[in-house]
């Protein structure tokens, strides 16, 4: 079907009182195998490529949007394309002619005065070309590069009266904020904020976003969604996953040199983790 975009599918959710699931696409196997999960669900999907993916395959957006894209328009989900954590504003104009509908561009390193005006310059360029734009206030820790943070250290977490400011001053169109989550985990440990969540649904009028919620339990998501979260970003677990699937094919199989003999239940393994976060999502 044709892609769908973000801001239709984070509408229609925060509408309903539900949440959208988007997940890191960094090969052609992670792209179908979100298709695949999201298709067994019945539910919409994001599928978002990162400024990190993006490096990851030459700095050259061009092939795995296409391909992203092409998965996306033959599966019968209803799907969408995101660029996510753009801090390269070339990048950025990227998006566009790349077809992507929405773009996450993260300031968050700045200072609050900096972040505001770079954020605010982003939106106006978007939303001159009907681009939907995420960003970031608080530390949501953990991406690459950087040193763990610790989640409940004080002045981390997403102040509410802060983030109201800061999407008046913006004009954003859905706002990430850190409330106990981390990117990166590899344990489902983080504990949340539920109660700041809570507060920060109603200070601020756009949709909120977890990032770093392949740390989450279960029950945990089911209560952010609940408390007011609306777009539930997976990366980590997806590529546990796929990594877990290969080790133990190449394990129980170490003469094997085909790589289509491991990608595929590698595939399958992310389809399968797709598939269960949707779950928490309504």
């Amino acid at each position: 079907m044709p892609l769908v975009s973000t801001g239709e599918l984070v509408s229609g959710a925060r509408a309903a009182g539900h949440g959208v699931a988007a997940f890191n696409v960094i090969t052609l196997e992670h792209a179908e195998a979100v298709a695949l999960g999201a298709e067994r669900t019945g539910a919409p999907a994001i599928l978002q490529i990162s400024e990190n993916a993006v490096k990851f395959h030459g700095g050259r957006l061009s092939a795995i949007a296409a391909a992203t894209a092409a998965v996306a328009r033959a599966s019968s989900a209803p799907l969408s394309l995101h660029l996510d954590h753009v801090t390269d504003v070339e990048l950025l104009r990227a998006a566009h002619p790349e077809g992507f509908s929405s773009v996450m561009f993260d300031a968050s390193k700045l200072s609050y005065g900096e972040n505001v005006k770079a954020t605010a310059d982003a939106v106006r360029w978007g939303h001159e070309r009907g681009i939907w734009v995420e960003a970031e206030l608080g530390e949501v820790g953990g991406k690459e590069g950087e040193a763990p943070l610790d989640a409940h250290a004080p002045g981390v977490r997403t102040d509410p009266a802060e983030a109201a400011a800061y999407v008046a001053e913006t004009g954003v169109d859905a706002l990430a904020v850190a409330v106990g989550s981390s990117h990166a985990m590899t344990e489902r440990t983080a504990s949340l904020d539920h109660g700041l969540i809570a507060a920060l649904a109603t200070a601020v009028p756009v949709p909120l976003v977890l990032h770093g919620s392949s740390g989450v339990p279960d029950e945990e998501i089911r209560r952010a969604v609940a408390s007011g979260i609306v777009k539930v970003n997976v990366g980590t677990a997806l590529n546990t996953a796929f990594t877990g699937a290969v080790r133990a094919f190449l394990d129980a199989q170490p003469s094997a040199v085909d790589p289509r003999k491991y990608m595929a239940p590698a595939r399958e393994a992310v389809a399968e983790t797709v598939a269960h976060f949707q779950q928490f999502m309504a």
